[in-house]
């Protein structure tokens, strides 16, 4: 059975290597059938969380700031899973996805908990200039625990500094099969 797909793509490079993991993941999943639909973070107004606890689950924007996160809240609520793609910037997610995350809070408020579970499931695209996951992936554990998600796992690709120098590595590849494995 066909998936709905959320990428949240949290790089500020429209055509860097972590979009070239998103790109090959998207082929992939696409060619099993799947629906994708990429949000390019670094391109959308999406303000910090305030922290006010005046979110509500059943509005149709759920938070209480009126930004791009109108687009993305729908998109969620109604996907099976969720990517998250994003470089490594100093151990950790970069700013633009961490936001996003933080924004998505506003689905836990109010009459219902529309993020938690609901069979819904998760997947990590990296790219790095170094090779230095481990706390990233603590981080992206503990969400998917927190959460409830069911983590398919991740394709993180290190040794990629300059824009383009993922081209010709075998992540490409694992991005890709990672993509068409999805069903």
């Amino acid at each position: 059975m066909a998936k709905k797909i959320v990428i949240l793509n949290g790089s500020p490079r429209k055509n860097g290597n972590t979009s070239a993991l998103v790109e090959r993941f998207t082929q992939g999943a696409k060619s099993a059938g799947n629906t994708v639909t990429e949000f390019f973070l670094d391109r959308m107004e999406i303000h910090g969380c305030k922290g006010c606890f005046g979110g509500h689950s059943s509005r149709e924007c759920p938070c209480v700031q009126k930004d791009d996160m109108a687009q993305i809240y729908p998109a969620v609520k109604e996907c099976d899973v969720i990517v998250l793609a994003t470089p490594l910037y100093y151990w950790n997610m970069s700013g633009q996805i961490r936001t996003a995350i933080d924004r998505l809070f506003a689905l836990e408020e109010g009459d219902g908990n529309l993020l938690r579970g609901h069979d819904r499931a998760c997947a990590l695209l990296m790219a790095a200039e170094g090779n230095g996951f481990e706390d990233v992936l603590t981080y992206y554990e503990h969400l998917c625990g927190h959460l409830r998600w069911k983590n398919l796992g991740h394709v993180l690709a290190g040794g990629n500094g300059a824009v383009g120098d993922i081209a010709g590595k075998p992540e490409l590849g694992q991005a890709y099969e990672f993509g068409r494995s999805i069903q």
